[in-house]
């Protein structure tokens, strides 16, 4: 069983895996014969982790490419320097993303909904129209992206972030029916509340820990290396008839708990 995991010969691309959720999927890839490519806002913070990944794994197991998800150039060379240095893309994540605000929609300025829009969804499908062609032609590949619950949901808080994350979950969508032909798959992963900075505004506060966690079944919220498996799934031979999906985890809090 273990053969329809192996990801060796396999190149990835995961955004935002300098910490969090993306660092966890960037190690469990690794873990199962990947080479990464690490890449975040911050150079020194990519060269950690992967310094990490190939003192762990060997070294050439992991690369290190700053980019940032808003700059477009950016994200051109991330690809480039991909291609120049580990010779493809076989795996795309898509884990990057911001949220600006918290608070009713009401107050949300212009220029903070487009900075959630643009680096949420916009920056998605440009790394997407850059990675694609090759896997496209090779006939092969695997593209992630890591969406939200809050796509399925609402929120008093964080709402214009959701209304991005459920645009995510129409952009795989709509690549997968464009891509299937060619064999690449395009799928999303929607973790619930995560154990990360990224989230800390919610999970840090008692109230809303306490209302999450209340009507979840396993009565906690997750931890990154929770998400990472559904990554290497999706990346891998295990996920071959699977596209245009949400990958739900979450806990069970969609379910949530009846009476």
């Amino acid at each position: 069983m273990t053969s329809l995991f192996d990801l060796t010969g396999k190149v990835a691309i995961v955004t935002g895996s300098s910490r969090g959720i993306g660092r966890a999927i960037a190690e469990a890839l690794a873990d199962h014969g990947a080479k990464v490519v690490i890449s975040s806002r911050k150079q020194d913070a990519c060269d950690e982790v992967a310094a990490a990944l190939n003192a762990a794994h060997g070294a050439g197991t992991a690369i290190a490419v700053a980019a940032s998800i808003s700059d477009k150039a950016a994200l051109q060379h991330l690809v480039d320097e991909t291609r120049r240095q580990l010779g493809r893309i076989d795996v795309l994540v898509c884990n990057a993303a911001s949220n600006p605000y918290y608070g009713p929609m009401g107050g949300i300025s212009d220029d903070q909904f487009r900075k959630i829009l643009d680096n949420n969804v916009l920056s998605n499908h440009w790394l997407v129209q850059m990675a694609a062609p090759e896997m496209l032609e090779r006939g092969a590949g695997s593209i992630v992206i890591v969406s939200s619950i809050g796509g399925l949901t609402s929120s008093t808080t964080i709402g214009a972030y959701n209304v991005s994350k459920a645009a995510d979950f129409q952009l795989a969508r709509n690549l997968a029916a464009e891509f299937g032909p060619s064999q690449v798959r395009v799928n999303c992963i929607a973790p619930g509340l995560v154990r990360t900075d990224f989230a800390r505004a919610l999970w840090e506060d008692p109230d809303t820990l306490k209302a999450v966690t209340r009507h979840t079944p396993l009565r906690r919220i997750g931890e990154p290396r929770e998400i990472a498996g559904a990554a290497v799934y999706l990346a891998s031979g295990a996920s071959t008839f699977m596209t245009g999906q949400a990958l739900i985890v979450d806990g069970g809090s969609t379910i949530g708990v009846g009476l």
